[in-house]
């Protein structure tokens, strides 16, 4: 069974190539979707919090058990709704007036879902025909003030939409750098929903010091995702601009030469591993290196990999040998 996981600082975002429209005859694309219903925990929970009316918390334990459960224990570090004050502190915590203006920002924002829950309905869709087995998750909203983004459980699923309200949004601008502000935009909510999903569903299990095993795990969920969602644009995905898209497109070649050359790839250091998948620009690298770059370069390699070996994308993610991978890839831009 899977376990709990609290995916916060998630999201080094998804990534496809030009070449990603030959995919394999083994990967399913179904013609019908889900229908999925995302369910307003936040709009609940802000109705508590501006009313601060305590007969509505029997209410809120009743609909909402374990999102009230997650969004405690990842939010605001309690262990139980059942712990006496639990509301009291969750009150507290959003009443603080910046936080307060904020969640009623992103629930007016998103007073209206039905976008987001066609996205999900078609990415799900393409998810359960290629796993059938993959259980299809309850899906919430909620508001962290910037903390979880992404909070999974068994069969829950919840995105923080204070984080999606625009590039433009006046508060970001107070705590967040233009490379960061990029990725904040409501078309990429769905392709964070399924990022969440799909790592909670595959937990990384190798050596997260090794950059090619890190790059391996990052470019097997982007590959899914940008397959799931193929209207939202690469660029889009990696949360670059088109210029630094094309940029590494351009300089793929020296950008693999460049790890070679200074034994990156096998190295478990994790202070340089770490560097690769940082929102930063990688300027170790060169000064135009867009941040993010081991989930850029991992997603090329599993995207030559697939070519390659025509393999299902059950057969992909138990393929937990990145040397093996990268091998049968053959991959060498030039």
């Amino acid at each position: 069974m899977k376990r709990n996981k609290l995916l916060g600082g998630l999201l080094g975002l998804l990534l496809v190539t030009s070449g990603c429209n030959s995919q394999p005859a083994n990967i399913q694309f179904p013609q019908d979707s889900l229908p999925i219903r995302i369910q307003r925990f936040d709009e609940a929970l802000l109705h508590l919090i501006e009313t601060n009316d305590t007969s509505l918390e029997k209410d809120l334990l009743a609909t909402y058990p374990a999102m009230l459960d997650i969004t405690g224990k990842g939010i605001l570090n309690l262990q139980s709704p059942a712990v006496p004050g639990f509301f009291d502190r969750i009150i507290n915590y959003y009443s603080e007036p910046t936080l307060k203006q904020l969640y009623e920002d992103a629930v007016g924002y998103y007073k209206e879902v039905t976008d987001i829950e066609e996205q999900l309905g078609r990415g799900f869709a393409f998810l359960k025909a290629n796993f059938p087995t993959m259980q299809v998750p309850a899906v919430y909203m909620h508001v962290s003030g910037f903390s979880q983004n992404v909070l999974a459980g068994d069969s829950l699923l919840s995105l923080s939409i204070d984080r999606y309200l625009g590039a433009d949004y006046p508060l970001y601008r107070q705590f967040f750098q233009d490379y960061q502000r990029i990725k904040m935009q409501r078309t990429l909510a769905a392709s964070d929903y399924l990022t969440g999903w799909l790592m909670s569903e595959f937990p990384f299990t190798g050596n997260e010091n090794v950059l090619l095993e890190r790059m391996v795990y990052e470019g097997k969920i982007k590959y899914i995702v940008s397959l799931a969602l193929p209207e939202v644009k690469p660029y889009q995905l990696m949360g670059y601009t088109e210029a630094s898209y094309a940029w590494c497109e351009e300089h793929a070649s020296t950008l693999w030469s460049t790890i070679i050359q200074r034994k990156h790839l096998y190295t478990p250091d994790r202070l340089t591993t770490e560097k690769y998948f940082q929102e930063a620009p990688c300027t170790f690298l060169s000064d135009e290196t867009p941040g993010n770059i081991g989930t850029w370069i991992g997603w090329q390699i599993v995207n030559r990999y697939m070519q390659e070996t025509k393999a299902s994308l059950p057969a992909l993610m138990q393929q937990t040998n990145a040397q093996e991978l990268l091998t049968l890839s053959k991959y060498k831009p030039e």
